[in-house]
């Protein structure tokens, strides 16, 4: 498949789409949105790191304590609390809050199997489900240009859908150890869907970061939730702005009253 800017669409793309997407980005104690280049910019967190955007990482891994279903030694099914770990990304949409794509890597304590889940909007085809590729850095450098890229060759890994909501649909699958160390490798993840219309769509996963959040320690769950409220605060509030500036441009358009009664 060759992978043109049109497929990446409007809103979509890595580089130069109107509205900001922000990669929502948080280190051991410190959090930042990360701002796509010339894109509208939103102000970060307060806990924001001053590193630039380009060093910084995609991923996040977070972790909590959770009942599971496990097999005891009969083979019978038990509840038990577990560690469940989420390595995981998300694109907001600096105008509205809306999830534009989010994937994680699921990992429950004990267990060998990881498990991949990607999130996209509302409006996409169930059958056949997402397709993914994992790019190389070239390939990768080359769809933040804008430039064609000739994925045919690269393996694709199916995702079947498996939960609908209000934020978007989500697919899943176990990943084998070949397609996790393809991932770790990698510099990016472009995830195809069909929209209503037929229309391929492409949904951008950076990989940056990846590998050492997977392999490396959870980060605090209650900054990292202090830090996505201030960024959603932050976007109500250019939400509000963008409203009020709609408006002033209406009221400058309306025709004068007293002018109008004045040429009668």
């Amino acid at each position: 498949m060759k992978v043109t800017a049109s497929m990446v669409g409007k809103g979509w793309r890595l580089v130069g789409a109107a509205g900001l997407a922000a990669a929502l980005s948080v280190g051991a104690g410190t959090a930042m949105a990360q701002q796509k280049k010339n894109e509208p910019k939103a102000a970060a967190p307060a806990a924001a790191a001053p590193a630039a955007a380009a060093s910084q990482s995609a991923w996040v891994k977070l972790c909590e304590k959770a009942p599971v279903l496990i097999k005891d030694k009969d083979g019978k099914d038990e509840r038990a609390e577990k560690s469940i770990c989420l390595t995981h990304h998300e694109r907001l949409d600096g105008n509205t809050g809306m999830v534009l794509v989010s994937a994680a890597i699921r990992e429950v304590e004990s267990q060998d199997k990881k498990h991949m889940m990607v999130m996209v909007p509302l409006g996409m085809a169930i059958q056949p489900g997402l397709r993914a590729k994992v790019y190389d850095k070239a390939m990768w450098d080359a769809t933040q240009k804008n430039e064609k890229v000739d994925d045919s060759k690269l393996e694709t890994i199916k995702l079947n859908f498996s939960l609908c909501h209000p934020a978007g649909c989500t697919a899943e699958i176990d990943l084998t150890p070949e397609i996790v160390t393809k991932v770790k490798a990698g510099a990016g993840i472009m995830v195809f869907a069909i929209n209503a219309n037929g229309q391929v769509i492409a949904f951008p996963v950076p990989l940056n970061g990846f590998a050492t959040a997977l392999a490396g320690a959870p980060i605090d769950n209650t900054k990292y939730s202090e830090a996505r409220k201030a960024l959603m605060q932050q976007i109500a509030l250019r939400q509000q702005a963008m409203i009020e500036e709609y408006k002033k441009k209406q009221a400058e358009k309306a025709p004068d009253p007293k002018a109008a009664t004045q040429k009668k």
